[in-house]
């Protein structure tokens, strides 16, 4: 995650940054809102398990961008 914030900072892509989590402990681990939509990371070691994004958050917003990183990936997240 540090190293997204870092390639944010130097160059132009402005976004807000946000922790999103339920009471239920619902959780994603990094949202970038730009260009007018929201794009949620989940970040894992392992790329073996499914994951989905938590269906409190697909039930509210509908247009959902949801990647999860893990080290096979993460080069294309922090160098987009």
């Amino acid at each position: 995650m540090i190293e997204r914030l870092k390639y944010r900072t130097y160059h132009p892509l402005y976004a807000n940054v946000y922790f999103w989590r339920t009471y239920s402990q619902q959780e994603i681990d990094l949202i970038e809102e730009y260009d007018g939509k929201l794009f949620a990371y989940e970040m894992k070691w392992s790329q073996n398990k499914v994951i989905r994004p938590p269906s409190h958050w697909v039930e509210t917003y509908k247009n959902l961008n949801f990647q999860v990183i893990h080290p096979d990936n993460y080069l294309q997240f922090i160098l987009p």
